[in-house]
């Protein structure tokens, strides 16, 4: 069985050496061009979305009960 020191050994080497290695210049270049691509875009976070949805949720409540009060004024002008 391999001494932890030694599997410790190889998976520092291993990781050395993706580090250094074109791959993972290629993960940076990847990363930074899928970055500039989506800074182009016009794209909102998560949470401003929800926020959003709650703001438009709130809005036609109020849209709602305006409508409803313009169609009371709207009876009781016709009733007179």
């Amino acid at each position: 069985m391999l001494d932890p020191k030694t599997l410790d050994d190889i998976s520092s080497k291993f990781s050395a050496l993706l580090a250094n290695s074109p791959a993972k210049d290629l993960e940076k270049n990847a990363k930074a061009v899928l970055a500039g691509l989506f800074g182009k875009l016009d794209l909102v976070t998560r949470e401003e979305f929800d926020i959003q949805t709650q703001v438009l949720a709130r809005t036609r409540e109020k849209l709602k009960a305006l409508e409803a009060r313009v169609e009371a004024l709207e009876k009781a002008r016709a009733a007179e």
